[in-house]
């Protein structure tokens, strides 16, 4: 395990020197076998690490790795950008099974993040949030970014969104049963994840007004 997470981190933060080895690799591979097609994978395997290395990486690490915290100590905006976004550049320490602390880094571009989504989250600096990561190798790690507070903090907002939106409607027009509806689905929506008196003494109430409505 501690290999493939070393190559694995390799190939995820280092794209174009892993290009270079799978040329070099292949090319040596089709001239000792003297068989030419050994260098048709060169082309797709290093597309394949391009645009996903950062989350085959983020899986591997989720399914097999242990979980501990981590905290970013610098953050620096680089002169590069992605979809006209500066990327940054993270350095971070990591909590090892024996308490203490080991160093690692990684970008906006190379950062393993789970859950994988189209979207890049990295927690703030001087926050403690949990990682996992193949002991004996805790350079490589994914952030859990759902399970991290700023993660918990968007998930809640996220969650009453829906909630806020319902409500200016069935405000506006009390006897809309759409309307009412729409309020109680994104009540229990958020009532699953959230136990929150309030919203369910609100949905009790909205229940009740369904029933009587003509």
């Amino acid at each position: 395990m501690v290999l493939i997470s070393k190559i694995l981190f390799f190939t995820s933060h280092h794209g174009f020197y892993t290009v270079i080895l799978l040329i070099v690799f292949f090319v040596l591979l089709s001239y000792v076998t003297k068989k030419v097609w050994f260098l048709i994978p060169i082309i797709p395997l290093a597309i394949l690490n391009g645009f996903g290395g950062q989350f085959i990486n983020a899986w591997f690490l989720n399914q097999y790795g242990t979980e501990s915290t981590a905290i970013i100590t610098s953050d620096v905006e680089t002169n590069s950008t992605l979809n006209d976004m500066y990327i940054h550049d993270y350095e971070a320490i990591v909590k090892k099974q024996d308490g203490k602390y080991t160093s690692t880094f990684f970008s906006t571009t190379t950062a393993a993040i789970y859950p994988i989504e189209n979207a890049i989250r990295i927690p703030r600096t001087e926050v403690s949030f949990p990682v996992k990561y193949i002991p004996g190798y805790e350079k490589n790690i994914v952030i859990l970014y759902a399970q991290s507070e700023q993660g918990q903090t968007e998930l809640k907002y996220s969650k009453l969104a829906p909630i806020n939106s319902a409500k200016i409607k069935y405000e506006a027009d009390r006897t809309n049963r759409e309307f009412i509806e729409e309020y109680i689905s994104a009540l229990e929506d958020y009532i699953q994840y959230y136990d929150d008196e309030n919203y369910k003494s609100k949905l009790k109430e909205l229940k009740e007004e369904l029933k009587h409505l003509k």
